[in-house]
């Protein structure tokens, strides 16, 4: 992991309407590392991924991401586009296609690969998601975890320098979220930086660098993964890991 921020949010806030989502956000992602945020239902988490690749126009701050403020930056955005995937709680698959064109229609229309090299590459990572043999089925042919295990294998084929994950197991029925988390596991080895937004404390236990804990629209506290859940700060926080009590911490 490097000490180079990757990805730098500053001062962060996000309205709709009258409501506002989030307040004064800052934080920085190395490099490599590997960050899950967590919080409860409604407190922003989301929001904040969708204002780091502008899925949300933020109401103020600035997003530099590998060196450059993609705010109000058209190339930057465009550079960011390439550079950040995004996984979806909702997979956002293309029904019309089978999974292969799922996994080759960005490498085409972005990045102006060839289909040739667009098939190679979607195969590859198909394969590592154990998907390689359903290439010609439709979406609607596939349970969620596979339907989630395709859209990483497609977000990976953009070659991305970061991934985000939002809630990428809400979803799914118990019995396959552990299939889609063990992939994300094996991605979290590769050296891929990531930000993941979860309700899995264990997981987010044992595959995160830290932890970003957020209530109301700020982040109230953070930290090294597994001290976070030993030892949290903030009543709050503590208050918000009680739930999750019946793991082996």
């Amino acid at each position: 992991m490097s000490n180079t921020p990757f990805i730098e949010v500053r001062n962060l806030s996000k309205r709709f309407g009258d409501h506002e989502v989030l307040k004064d956000i800052s934080l920085s992602v190395n490099q490599g590392e590997i960050i899950s945020i967590i919080g409860s239902s409604g407190s922003g988490k989301s929001t904040i991924l969708r204002c780091i690749n502008l899925l949300e126009e933020p109401t103020g701050g600035d997003i530099i991401i590998d060196g450059q403020n993609i705010i109000n930056n058209d190339a930057a955005k465009a550079n960011m586009r390439k550079e950040v995937g995004m996984v979806f709680q909702s997979f956002n698959l293309f029904e019309n296609m089978n999974v292969l064109n799922n996994c080759m229609i960005g490498q085409i229309k972005v990045l102006k690969r060839n289909k040739n090299e667009a098939r190679e590459i979607a195969i590859k990572n198909l394969k590592s998601v154990g998907m390689d043999q359903y290439i010609n089925a439709k979406p609607s042919q596939l349970s969620g975890g596979q339907k989630q295990r395709v859209a990483i294998a497609r977000a990976l084929s953009m070659n991305p320098k970061c991934l985000l994950f939002d809630e990428p197991t809400s979803a799914l029925d118990p019995e396959m979220v552990g299939e889609v988390l063990e992939v994300i596991r094996n991605l979290a080895k590769t050296g891929l930086t990531m930000i993941i937004v979860t309700h899995e404390m264990q997981f987010a236990r044992d595959v995160s660098d830290r932890i970003i804990f957020v209530d109301e629209g700020v982040i109230l506290e953070q930290g090294e993964a597994k001290s976070f859940f030993k030892n949290p700060q903030k009543e709050r926080t503590k208050d918000f890991l009680k739930r999750f009590n019946s793991l082996s911490l």
